[in-house]
């Protein structure tokens, strides 16, 4: 052994510690042990404590042994920074103890192996990498099993750690080969393995696979009907990691694979089959096979179709009859919700294809949809979303139903029409058939075509959508509930009145019937009707106002009626409610029906519950739609706003003065300034008394909160900023100077990616401070240089955001409409970048007032804008309706230029596109 050797008093606590954490069914000392054995990790030698109980004392009970192993698999990372005499020990007791003749104790051993060949890297423990292979030729099974157990967790978990060089030779030209032989092999655990060992380097690119890549597909046939489905079901994952990485590799082939994997995605084990059908999946999203795969649809959509039917084992966890509203929830079925904190984006026209974030959505059966999060709002185009639509709560897993869901929702997308007719008659059967299995799968799979197969559907849903409102009545809890998925699915259809008759046959029903699954017996069926009614109402907007008594009259029923999970979704609702109707909440009659069942959920929840978040997001959303009719209820929920923003910062100063603590929650902080946004944006001035009497003064613990170290914090401080000015910018004018300190700093060309929405929000709000101090103002003059010498280097940075090139374009627009002697020389060197930045953004107030102040700045310093009057000329023909005064001020510039130079003038227009040309002529008569 080597030079390290454990002292017998520190090994005898350690053993102690490990033996009192198998017998204690006590919290109170399950913790201390946990705190106990959490204060080990300060030991340097502490895993070849662990590794020596688990190598060498065969006098130990296994389990006491096993737990060593697990601990040291928990804490291998510790590794890293032990002594070389520790680290020597750990390595040689691992494999050791990977040898002996407990099972429990090699299972263990394996573990740690694993773990540790990541960590340090197989370069640095080539004698662990030999040992396994050598085990691969041994003849004891056991032996054999356990070694390929290892190495195929290993090339799961870091396959481009495997394929390097070592001393001058690459272990993988000889494991590979290795691998072929091992398929072979009379155990199907061996054939298993072998067959995952090899699939795991296809998506890595793996050379040294490539190399023998005939072999390995000509291996997935001869494998494809092996008798044990564990091995089948890693030729189907082979299969389609080969599809997604090397697909040229099966084009040849197409015929016999499809063939293989539609017969086994109807495999009698769920597990061959949900593999076979993450075949389609991956099929369907690459847009360059969609040539292979259009012949395959007729065959492939129908088997998607049968595999969408619930199994057994699904109904075992979800067929809940019962009418369960009264029973409450267990605390493991409410998953932790994120709150992202509220940003200023602007939207852009059709061809800029944005659209402002939408609410948090549930899917079919629950589980929230992954949508982007409101606090990357405006950042789309960096990160793709997930589409986490076929998700069902219970069984949380990904399953066949879900996938064969998922791929036909992206075979919609990719064919449309083409699917429809394949699956048309199909359809039919199912939507109409005696068995209640088979008419929720039909369900399911209309909702799921909904996105893709809009437009071919169309003519159809004058009969589906009755007969969907009509399946409300279904005696079955999961036909109710997919039943309002899909409705929620065709939403924006069933909103869109085109006349009474869509209003009275389509547009009423659907409403009422959400209504009636908000309220039913059932809570998986209140959850999607909740879930798909919030969808409704985002889709239906101020259409609702006529029939916003009955809606409020039944969400704040079930206030009385849900249990804790679907509240969540319930306050979501409300929020919803009150940004699609706006200033129709504001009617007295209203106000009456809801704010008692929120103030009474207001008065039960202490600070610290964390269901006081969902809540004060869904009031910040009331506050703004009631406006002045809020006032009455406005005192209490601003003081305790206040009181919660001073709370946190005092905990987050406690967190700084002890990084011991855990790091408090942010969201308490974030969503009480974004309620405090909704109070600005509702009441304005009204809100003076309140803000002076705030004790420490609200205004003095902003400014902290705009320096505070976590992004979103400073996100929801700017927004507040922002709204403030526009609304109550009195209160706000004697902070200004402090305000103007942090805002200055946080203005960066190119944020970290967790900061551009705090960055977003700070450029944004600059703006609107500018524009509400007035023109010249001589206190807003001191900030105009160093504003602008930040906001031109963001406008001008190629890698800042689109949404950061907006916002900072804005400002400096209304900086010069404020302050044009001081910024129009500096015209040359941004009126290209700035008109790029806005021409796609669609009419509204902030864009006028930035393109008036460009035009103060042309008029302060024609020359300005020579080199870019094309860039000038085309953001002003992109407005639609541009305001009386900027479409003055476009006619005045323009005739002026025409004016100064005819002849100028006309030689540069004649290089213009026929477009801007026609439009300058049209409008403008130049």
């Amino acid at each position: 052994m080597t030079s390290w050797s454990p002292q017998p008093a520190a090994l005898q606590e350690i053993l102690q510690t490990i033996r009192d954490s198998t017998d204690s069914q006590n919290l109170a000392v399950q913790r201390a042990i946990t705190h106990k054995l959490n204060q080990y990790t300060r030991v340097p030698d502490y895993i070849a404590y662990l590794s020596y109980i688990l190598a060498s004392m065969s006098q130990e009970e296994d389990r006491i042994r096993t737990i060593a192993g697990y601990l040291l698999k928990n804490n291998a990372r510790l590794i890293l920074r032990a002594a070389p005499e520790v680290t020597t020990f750990v390595k040689t007791s691992v494999l050791h103890a990977f040898n002996d003749t407990s099972s429990m104790i090699r299972n263990a051993a394996g573990q740690d192996i694993v773990q540790f060949l990541g960590i340090l890297e197989p370069r640095n423990w080539p004698e662990c990498l030999q040992q396994l292979v050598h085990n691969l030729d041994s003849t004891d099974g056991d032996v054999q099993e356990a070694a390929f157990n290892v190495l195929e967790r290993a090339c799961e978990d870091y396959p481009r750690k495997l394929d390097v060089e070592i001393n001058g030779t690459w272990p993988l030209e000889y494991m590979i080969p290795k691998f072929l032989m091992l398929s072979e092999h009379p155990s199907a655990k061996m054939r298993s393995h072998a067959i995952a060992c090899l699939s795991y380097f296809v998506p890595i690119n793996c050379q040294t696979l490539f190399v023998h890549i005939d072999s390995f597909i000509a291996c997935l046939f001869k494998r494809a009907s092996d008798d044990d489905p564990a091995v089948r079901r890693h030729v189907c994952q082979a299969l389609v990691l080969l599809l997604a990485s090397r697909p040229e590799k099966l084009m040849p082939e197409m015929a016999n694979v499809a063939e293989y994997m539609l017969y086994s995605t109807k495999d009698k084990n769920e597990n061959v089959a949900l593999e076979a059908c993450e075949f389609w999946l991956t099929f369907a999203e690459d847009p360059d096979l969609s040539l292979y795969l259009r012949p395959l649809l007729g065959k492939v959509a129908p088997v998607l179709l049968d595999c969408m039917v619930y199994g057994e084992d699904d109904l075992l966890w979800l067929e809940g009859d019962a009418e369960d509203a009264s029973v409450p929830d267990r605390q493991e079925d409410i998953k932790p919700r994120h709150y992202g904190g509220k940003t200023h984006g602007l939207d852009r026209e059709a061809n800029g294809a944005e659209t402002p974030t939408p609410a948090k959505r549930v899917g079919a059966y629950g589980e929230e949809l992954a949508e982007g999060s409101e606090d990357d709002e405006g950042f789309e185009e960096e990160e793709e979303e997930e589409d986490d639509d076929f998700t069902d709560e219970m069984s949380t897993e990904w399953n066949l139903r879900k996938c064969a869901a998922a791929a036909l929702d992206v075979l919609a997308v990719r064919f449309g029409q083409e699917l429809l007719n394949v699956l048309l008659e199909p359809l039919k059967t199912k939507l109409w058939s005696d068995d209640w299995l088979q008419r929720e799968s039909g369900i399911l799979a209309l909702g799921a075509m909904a996105e893709g197969c809009i437009d071919a559907v169309e003519p159809h849903l004058p009969t589906l959508i009755p007969y969907l409102i009509n399946t409300l009545n279904d005696p079955k809890p999961l036909v109710r509930s997919i039943t309002c998925w899909t409705l929620g699915r065709y939403a924006s259809w069933c909103t869109n009145i085109i006349s009474e008759e869509h209003r009275t046959r389509f547009f009423v029903p659907t409403l009422e019937g959400l209504l009636r699954m908000v309220l039913d017996n059932n809570k998986r069926v209140q959850e999607a009707g909740c879930s798909a009614f919030a969808t409704f109402e985002e889709d239906a907007g101020p259409d609702l106002a006529p029939y916003l008594e009955p809606v409020l009259r039944n969400l704040v029923f079930a206030f009385d009626k849900y249990q804790h999970k679907n509240m969540l979704i319930l306050y979501d609702a409300v929020g919803t409610l009150a940004d699609a109707v706006g200033s129709a909440l504001q009617n007295p009659p209203y106000v009456d029906i809801l704010m008692p069942p929120l103030t009474k959920r207001w008065s039960k929840l202490k600070d610290d519950d964390e269901d006081l978040i969902p809540l004060l997001e869904c009031l910040a959303s009331v506050t703004i739609a009631m406006g002045p009719a809020f006032l009455p209820h406005a005192a209490p929920i601003f003081e305790r706003c206040a009181i919660l923003v001073h709370t946190s910062l005092l905990q987050y100063q406690a967190y700084q003065q002890n990084p011991e603590m855990d790091e408090p929650d942010r969201s308490f902080l974030v969503v009480a300034l974004d309620l405090l946004s909704g109070l600005t944006q509702g009441l304005g001035m009204a809100l003076e008394p309140s803000i002076s009497r705030s004790q420490p003064n609200l205004l003095q613990l902003l400014t902290i909160c705009l320096k505070h170290p976590q992004a979103p914090v400073r996100q929801s401080a700017y927004a507040l900023v922002g709204d403030m000015a526009m609304n109550c910018f009195p209160l706000l004018r004697p902070h200004m100077p402090s305000v103007m300190q942090e805002l200055i700093a946080q203005l960066d060309p190119e944020p970290k990616v967790e900061f551009i929405s705090a960055c977003n929000n700070a450029a944004w709000s600059v703006g609107e401070v500018a524009l509400r101090y007035g023109r010249d103002d001589p206190e807003f003059q001191q900030w105009v240089q160093p504003l602008i010498s930040r906001l031109v280097p963001i406008l001008l940075h190629p890698k800042a955001p689109r949404s950061l090139h907006e916002n900072a374009a804005v400002s400096i627009g209304r900086i010069g409409l404020m302050h044009p002697v001081m910024v129009a020389p500096l015209l040359p060197e941004f009126v290209q970048a700035w008109c790029q930045a806005l021409y796609e953004i669609r009419d509204n107030e902030e864009k006028d007032s930035a393109f008036r102040g460009l035009c103060t700045l042309v008029q302060s310093n024609p020359a300005g804008i020579a080199k870019s009057l094309l860039w000038f000329c085309n953001a002003i023909v992109r407005w639609s309706q541009p305001s009386p005064e900027l479409n003055n001020m476009f006619q005045q510039l323009l005739s002026g230029f025409k004016q100064h130079d005819p002849a100028g003038w006309a030689a540069q227009i004649a290089t213009f596109p026929p477009a801007i040309q026609q439009k300058l002529a049209e409008r403008y008569g130049v």
